[in-house]
């Protein structure tokens, strides 16, 4: 077991992004956006035009897909092919894509060994679905970051005006009512906490409080 694992999993809009980029910097860990790499993996697929039933496209699509992760004082990069899609990915649109093909079971196979592979080096905060539960299971810190759906609605609705684009709330809440039921009901690594993972709900709390908690509690142990 690797000691230096901090799994923090969730819904969509929980704030894990934020919280797990923070954790990391505080502790010198890499940051692990496991979401990203779904995300990306269906921006591949979208502009490969194929169909996501089609097993064999999909397969040969995985097996020669260069993805790969890059961290630098701006943030988290993402690459495919080394093109940088790390704004094309970050839409309402692309977070329902990735939540479908999350669900196929060669893109969860494949995406799994890659995160376990990076995870070997060590001191890293995986961030996604399934960390806890299915990637890195026997890792010592476990937490699982929820908020309610009107909470992490308003949370991306201002985030989106604050960048000057269009927005509506209401289609928000939806989306991620919808995502919540397709993450969770799915056969395949469904969204939900670990046994053994902490649950904080950041409903009330904002991320300097959650990292200040998550902390206390990697600290105590």
């Amino acid at each position: 077991m690797n000691s230096n694992i901090i799994t923090i999993d969730g819904p969509s809009g929980g704030g894990k992004s934020t919280v797990s980029q923070m954790l990391a910097t505080h502790l010198h860990y890499t940051y692990l956006d496991t979401g990203a790499m779904y995300r990306a993996v269906g921006i591949k697929i979208i502009r490969s035009k194929i169909d996501e039933n089609d097993q064999e496209a999909l397969n040969q699509l995985l097996t020669d897909i260069d993805l790969r992760l890059s961290t630098d004082d701006s943030g988290t990069k993402v690459f495919i092919d080394n093109d940088d899609v790390s704004q094309a990915i970050r839409t309402a649109e692309m977070g329902m894509v990735a939540s479908r093909v999350s669900a196929i079971p060669a893109v969860r196979r494949t995406l799994t060994t890659l995160q376990q592979e990076m995870g070997q080096q060590g001191k890293i905060v995986a961030e996604g679905r399934d960390m806890g539960t299915v990637v890195f299971p026997n890792a010592p810190h476990k937490f699982y970051l929820d908020a309610t759906a009107e909470e992490r609605a308003r949370r991306r609705h201002l985030q989106l005006q604050e960048k000057g684009e269009a927005s509506d709330y209401q289609n928000l809440l939806q989306q991620i009512i919808k995502r919540d039921h397709d993450d969770s009901s799915r056969d395949l690594a469904p969204l939900k906490a670990a046994d053994d993972a902490i649950i904080i709900d950041s409903s009330t709390m904002d991320a300097e409080a959650v990292v200040r908690f998550m902390l206390d509690r990697i600290n105590a142990c």
